[in-house]
């Protein structure tokens, strides 16, 4: 137990001053960044910080005990852990030789702003109120009994009833993780904002954050050691706000994540992995209403939005990288922002090929991506752009198929376009309608029975050939000596078979899907 008389002027001070919350400033103008070449006259031993915590100098009547300390060099190790602690702390601008431990202890609101720390293990704690580490700079952890890579910030399995703030803050663990905290639960809402920067990755699954998780102009500028920038797989909350110059250099994971608001990255860079390689955005099952992806240049990696859920998605021709995965990706309205505040429109026929080449982006042949834009259009009023949406589909499919299946879809294609675009059928009949009644027109064919059957008319005799059931009594009647037109017959009987087939297979495929 410590004395009184063996504590250093400075240690005195704070320890006059705790039972009152007064606050003890000992800077003198150095910098933090130096504070291992501070004086004895700003240094304050870790064990006197705990002693006062723990109730070695029990409060004033009528006054609320705090401990507020600023400016000091913190010899030794902060080690609460376990410890239930009834007081805030408040350390700002101080410089720590050592971590600070609050394994499963139980705290009020802990503030360590504007200060060096060489690593934070808060698993399993329990904050009472707000977690401020803002403008502060952590180094990874020595060791950590928990996380088999070196971290910074532990906080996995903790609970905070308040807010964390963590804007100008520093996390630093290359190549392993700057926050580890996963099963996080959060009252408030997570802010990393004003020139926060995290050096290895920043994990976050299956934390629960009501308040939110705002990461604006961020910077994840080293990845863990799988690649990671951020991981917030099956983590939930309202909104995730990762814009104004957010950039994550790896990849940023929000599988199965659940956002009851919205999921937005304007104006955002991800880079992903160098050269390209992995995802910069890996989103398969995640859940959004709001899915702002107006990023500020295309990213260098893949974006994987397999089964992903959204009822409305904004984009911009710097959205997509070459491969998008969009099998099972659900959307209930896509606005694309075409700059300057104008929204694509509806409709335009380059609309539609956009949206296709969006689509055929996709690794493979997926039917789901086509039916998904499709259905969009028809709820949009625009039948004909869903119907080329549609047709687009069955070309992609042919490239699928055998060799005589692909002969017989490319048939579809140029007669009826798949029954999508049943007129075809109408210019098809017209043009060989015209060819044999000007060919047929021109010649005079030979009588089956002489002084039997109607007069020939070669408008008539074309029709009869072209229609394969049925028939107008011109077929039948008459024949050509002349070889070229009696193919040229032959030949109108088998388009008219080929036509009639295609039209009724076009058609009936395009009911089926509608």
């Amino acid at each position: 137990m410590l004395s009184y008389d063996e504590l250093a002027p400075p240690e005195r001070e704070l320890w006059d001053a705790f039972p009152e919350g007064r606050h003890v400033d000992l800077r003198s103008g150095v910098r933090v960044a130096e504070g291992g070449r501070w004086s004895p006259e700003r240094t304050v031993r870790a064990a006197v910080i705990v002693a006062l915590l723990l109730g070695a100098n029990t409060a004033q009547p009528g006054a609320v005990a705090c401990l507020r300390l600023a400016g000091a060099r913190i010899s030794g190790h902060l080690n609460l852990a376990g410890a239930q602690i009834a007081y805030a702390l408040w350390l700002e601008d101080c410089w720590f030789e050592e971590s600070v431990n609050l394994l499963g202890a139980s705290t009020q609101t802990l503030v360590i702003t504007g200060s060096h720390v060489p690593g934070i293990e808060a698993y399993a704690a329990r904050i009472e109120g707000t977690l401020d580490l803002r403008r502060s700079v952590v180094r990874k952890l020595a060791s950590s009994p928990f996380n088999h890579v070196s971290t910074a910030l532990s906080l996995s399995d903790a609970r905070v009833t308040g807010g964390m703030l963590l804007n100008g803050a520093e996390i630093s663990a290359p190549g392993g993780w700057a926050v580890a905290a996963g099963g996080l639960v959060m009252e408030g809402g997570v802010t990393c904002n004003g020139g926060f920067v995290a050096r290895g990755e920043v994990r976050l699954p299956g934390a629960q954050l009501p308040g939110g998780l705002f990461m604006q102009g961020a910077q994840l500028v080293s990845p863990g050691p799988r690649g990671t920038a951020l991981a917030l797989d099956n983590a939930s909350g309202s909104t995730f706000d990762f814009s104004a110059g957010f950039t994550a250099n790896g990849t940023v994971r929000v599988r199965g994540t659940r956002i009851s608001n919205n999921l937005t990255f304007e104006g955002a860079v991800l880079n992903g992995l160098p050269g390209g390689h992995g995802a910069s955005l890996a989103a398969p099952l995640m859940q959004a209403v709001d899915f702002d992806f107006t990023l500020a240049q295309p990213p260098s990696g893949t974006v994987d939005l397999r089964g992903a859920q959204v009822s409305n998605l904004y984009d911009s021709d710097h959205s997509w990288p070459e491969v998008v995965e969009l099998d099972g990706f659900v959307y209930g309205s896509i606005k694309t922002d075409k700059g300057r505040g104008r929204r694509e429109a509806v409709g335009r026929r380059d609309s539609v090929a956009r949206r296709v080449a969006w689509i055929r982006r996709s690794p493979g042949y997926n039917p789901q991506p086509y039916e998904q834009l499709a259905s969009w259009y028809r709820k949009a009023g625009h039948d004909d752009d869903a119907r080329r949406v549609l047709l687009a589909k069955q070309r992609h499919r042919r490239q699928t198929l055998s060799r005589a299946s692909r002969i017989w879809g490319h048939l579809l294609d140029t007669t009826v376009g798949y029954g999508y675009r049943p007129w075809l059928a109408d210019v098809w009949l017209l043009a060989l309608t015209l060819l044999g009644t000007l060919s047929f027109g021109a010649h005079s064919p030979t009588p089956v029975k002489r002084g039997e059957g109607a007069p020939f008319q070669p408008l008539v005799y074309t029709f009869d050939l072209l229609i394969p059931i049925g028939g107008l009594g011109q077929r039948t009647a008459w024949y050509w000596p002349h070889d070229g037109l009696q193919w040229l017959a032959y030949l109108l009987i088998a388009f008219g078979w080929l036509l009639t087939t295609a039209v009724i297979a076009g058609v009936t495929r395009a009911l089926q899907k509608n």
